[in-house]
């Protein structure tokens, strides 16, 4: 096979180059450049030390590699849903973002076009499931599978990629959990093998993200309510610097308080206190643009029982998947679950929490 392999410097990916040259293929290897715009151009998330390890890499392991620029398609697709999200009062997922539109899209249509595969070093699996596929081309579909490490897995963060990147994708750590990952790469002497995992929004670099969005967005104080009582407690310097579900930042005495609702026409933050609030917890969620990855599992369900995150966590929510009005579909969540943000992805899997089935954005 022909394998492009999505490199970044850090661990995962570089024991994929690893793993995919024990079992006898020489991949071309891609490093992806993306970042913040700037008055002159674009500001490069921290890169020498990580373009530095994967041409290491790519030397170490006889493969050819190559810097992909992405600025503009991430400044237009991600960057700028990140913004616009925020700016409606909606809380965005940058990441679910950049693996549909720049890692598997954008890079895609310019490089990976060439290539059988493309190999990430993302936690998840490949299965192919006896069901037809949503394109028709073949007699098993390919669906994403959770990965044997459940910490570390990231199938929420993949959820809204289409089949023909599905179908595509390898996953050659997924199988394995972190720690079998870091002891291949020091065994195999990788430079990468005790970097720090990455966190964080990557456009950012080293920019806080208040600072981020207050550059775009400005500052507006308003009032923060107690939802319960109406009682003013204080001021914020805008709703867009806080989510739903936030507990800290809101600098109120006599807490703890969470942010349980945004008012964006008034500028008005509603609070609930307490470790627990009743207010800060909800068991129906409705998503929008509900969207199959594979196949349709259920065969245009009426109710169906699902496992399902709304947030990157190891833990799964047992619930019922139902159709509500219109074009929506609804989750009944067995447990009341804290903090249902307007604008994140929440992510269906069947009732084994195995195979990712489905995903849509909570409404």
């Amino acid at each position: 096979m022909n394998i492009a392999a999505l490199v970044s410097g850090g661990v995962d990916s570089s024991v994929v180059v690893h793993v995919l040259k024990e079992k006898g293929f020489t991949p071309d290897i891609f490093y992806i450049r993306i970042g913040m715009e700037e008055e002159d151009g674009y500001i490069d998330c921290p890169a020498e030390e990580d373009i530095e390890i994967t041409q290491w890499i790519a030397r170490h392991y006889g493969c050819r590699f190559e810097e992909v620029n992405l600025h503009k398609e991430y400044w237009d697709n991600v960057v700028s849903y990140t913004i616009e999200s925020v700016r409606r009062g909606l809380t965005p997922n940058p990441d679910v973002m950049c693996n549909k539109l720049i890692k598997f899209g954008a890079f895609e249509q310019r490089c990976g076009k060439d290539y059988d595969r493309i190999a990430t070093g993302h936690y998840a699996r490949s299965e192919c499931v006896g069901v037809p596929p949503l394109d028709g081309d073949g007699q098993q579909a390919v669906f994403l599978a959770t990965a044997v490490d459940p910490v570390k897995d990231q199938t929420d963060f993949l959820s809204q990629l289409e089949y023909s990147q599905i179908r595509k994708l390898m996953f050659p750590i997924g199988g394995m959990m972190k720690s079998e990952v870091r002891a291949i790469a020091a065994q195999a002497g990788l430079p990468s093998a005790e970097r720090k995992d990455s966190q964080g929004i990557c456009f950012l670099g080293k920019i806080n993200y208040n600072d981020f969005i207050r550059r775009y967005l400005g500052e507006r104080e308003g009032k923060i309510v107690e939802l319960e009582t109406g009682r003013v407690l204080g001021t914020h310097r805008g709703y867009w610097f806080h989510t739903i579900g936030q507990r800290k930042g809101l600098c109120l005495g006599g807490g703890p308080w969470f942010v349980v609702r945004k008012d964006i026409d008034e500028n008005v933050l509603y609070v609930s206190n307490g470790y627990d609030p009743a207010a800060a917890h909800g068991k129906v969620i409705h998503l929008m643009g509900f969207h199959y990855l594979s196949a349709d599992l259920w065969h245009d369900f009426d109710t169906v029982d699902v496992k399902f995150k709304i947030r990157h966590t190891p833990e799964f929510h047992q619930g019922h998947l139902s159709h509500a009005d219109g074009s929506l579909v609804r989750i009944d969540s067995d447990e009341p679950i804290q903090g249902i943000a307007a604008g994140q992805y929440a992510t269906i899997y069947d009732n084994d929490a195995h195979l990712v089935a489905a995903s849509g954005m909570i409404v």
